[in-house]
């Protein structure tokens, strides 16, 4: 019999994406088919998913839910993988315009404790005796971060499954937290409301919740995996971590081979290799052309695709900037974020037409040609749970710089002398993380690149044949649940 496995997200690529969660929830159960899981998603009914679900199909109705009393259950599968999912359908928490967690100004949805309440019951009840669908029962209801982080709760103290629960915590810094009176209103029992439960400074927390009571628990990178039992990287959860630090497993995230590969990838304007790098240049022309840079083989192009936050560390490049530029540099952008961080990189953009690129959103083709067309990737993390950019720069013969943190440090590894010679180097890591620390790593980089292009083409032929698959990481949990099971 195979293993029955509910995996339980508020995002799934590529039926709706907000950050690298949705990127896993896509991936991971994919490669899990792949080794024979029986896994089936379990995610809210958004309108984007509604629509692009295939052979959605109702397959029973919840009752007696948090607030709004009656949900119905369809599914239907993803087109480009097979996987079935589970939607949660009810129009008046999930079907609105805006995002899955804030509406289309920013503004977190105030029923979010609701909306991701019901989300983390549906799984609870469907791991149950209750569940209304009588010919599949999960052994395994894997949850992710906060929107998920009841489920343990519910299928403990409310629902008493036999399935075991694991939480996988891709970012500590979302936890959750509500006033009290949530407590009730979600159903959950009041004897939960303690430090041996889901209280958390006077707050109902979801991610404490699962935390607390999941049966695995699972980071997206060995190294997190220890961070996190830290004051620096905690959250103020890292005495209850401590406790369980036994138990906590780090598995590194890998990446959607079918989607981040330059031999393949649709966005490009010639693909390239490992073994034949050559077409990498004529990428970076085309990205220098329709970004209005000047086309020039010999400029080192600096490349940034990420949310603009003090979480990721790109106010560190701000003051130095300008001097790479005067010294030869170009620089491409693709995000958005905090506004002040938006306004300095366009500020720049302005000051340096043909040299400097800066395109405020999201675009996914973009993504791709950027990640492709220059020279070396951008990330300086001040924390980093696993990371997934600095992966596809490794698979598209970009080397990154990036700080020395969570899963930046688990794949990327320096480009030292040591390493150069031991032909392990694959990147740049910041010796500190500050601006000085940030600009010191980019000239090293730099400096290779420009004078020494023998040893930067093995520094970029080291990252590229790397498997960075799914494939080791799914082996990793499948081997996970069967110690649960």
């Amino acid at each position: 019999m195979p293993m029955k496995v509910l995996f339980v997200s508020s995002e799934v690529f590529p039926l709706i994406k907000t950050g690298g969660l949705a990127d896993v929830s896509g991936s991971l159960p994919n490669a899990l088919q792949g080794l024979g899981v029986d896994i089936r998603i379990l995610m809210p009914g958004y309108p984007a998913v509604l629509k692009q679900l295939t052979d959605l199909k109702t397959i029973g109705n919840l009752h007696h839910l948090p607030h709004i009393d009656h949900a119905e259950l369809l599914l239907g599968t993803i087109k480009e993988t097979k996987i079935k999912v589970i939607v949660v359908k009810s129009a008046g928490l999930y079907e609105r315009d805006g995002g899955p967690y804030a509406d289309s100004i920013g503004l977190e949805w105030q029923d979010n404790p609701i909306r991701f309440g019901v989300l983390s019951k549906a799984a609870a009840i469907l791991a149950s005796d209750h569940s209304p669908i009588t010919d599949w029962r999960p052994d395994i209801v894997h949850c992710n971060d906060w929107q998920t982080g009841l489920s343990p709760a519910y299928m403990k103290l409310t629902e008493h499954s036999t399935a075991k629960s694991i939480i996988s915590l891709h970012n500590m810094a979302f936890q959750g937290c509500y006033p009290p009176h949530w407590v009730e209103s979600l159903g959950l029992p009041s004897a939960g409301f303690s430090i041996e439960g889901f209280e958390y400074h006077g707050q109902l927390s979801f991610l404490k919740a699962g935390i607390f009571y999941a049966d695995a628990i699972t980071t997206v990178s060995p190294r997190y995996a220890k961070e996190i039992q830290t004051a620096a990287f905690g959250f103020g959860m890292e005495g209850l971590l401590s406790i369980r630090g036994d138990e906590i497993k780090g598995i590194l995230n890998g990446i959607e081979t079918d989607e981040w590969n330059p031999q393949t990838d649709k966005y490009l304007i010639k693909n390239y290799s490992s073994k034949d790098i050559s077409g990498k240049q004529q990428v970076k022309a085309a990205l220098q052309q329709s970004l209005g840079l000047n086309i020039d083989a010999d400029a080192p192009l600096l490349g940034v695709v990420s949310r603009l936050t003090h979480q990721k560390g790109l106010d560190m490049l701000i003051p130095h900037l300008q001097t790479l530029i005067d010294q030869g540099c170009q620089f491409a952008l693709l995000g958005g974020g905090e506004m002040r961080l938006e306004a300095a990189f366009r500020n720049i953009a302005l000051h340096n037409p043909g040299r400097a690129s800066v395109t405020i959103g999201y675009n996914e083709p973009l993504s791709h040609q950027i990640m492709a067309g220059c020279d070396m990737f951008i990330m300086p993390s001040r924390f980093e749970p696993c990371g997934l950019n600095q992966l596809y720069g490794l698979a598209y013969g970009t080397p990154p710089i990036v700080n020395a943190t969570g899963g930046l440090a688990d794949s990327v590894i320096d480009s030292n002398a040591t390493h150069i010679e031991n032909k392990t180097a694959n990147g740049f890591v910041m010796v500190e993380a500050s601006a000085e620390g940030l600009m010191a790593s980019i000239a090293r980089a730099i400096e290779i690149f420009r004078h020494d292009k023998s040893t930067w083409l093995q520094i970029q032929q080291t990252g590229m044949s790397q498997n960075l698959s799914w494939d080791k990481s799914a082996q990793e949990y499948l081997a996970l649940y069967q110690t649960l099971v």
